[in-house]
């Protein structure tokens, strides 16, 4: 996370603030939408049901295309 500009603290503000989810291409995972420092963000998550815990997958910065 170090390497992506955000700590764990980050993540969290960031999953706080989602505008938005959907299913990913891989079953089972989902993409959340959210914002970090005045720009769009996805993180990818996974649902672990035992556990109850939410497994993150990764994070990136969405670029917008011209």
């Amino acid at each position: 996370m170090i390497d992506r500009t955000f700590s764990e603290t980050g993540l969290r503000e960031m999953l706080e603030v989602a505008t938005a989810y959907r299913a990913d291409i891989v079953p089972g995972r989902w993409i959340i939408e959210t914002m970090h420092v005045s720009a769009q963000w996805e993180v990818v998550v996974e649902p672990e049901a035992e556990t109850q815990q939410l497994i993150i997958v990764t994070a990136y910065p969405v670029t917008q295309k011209p």
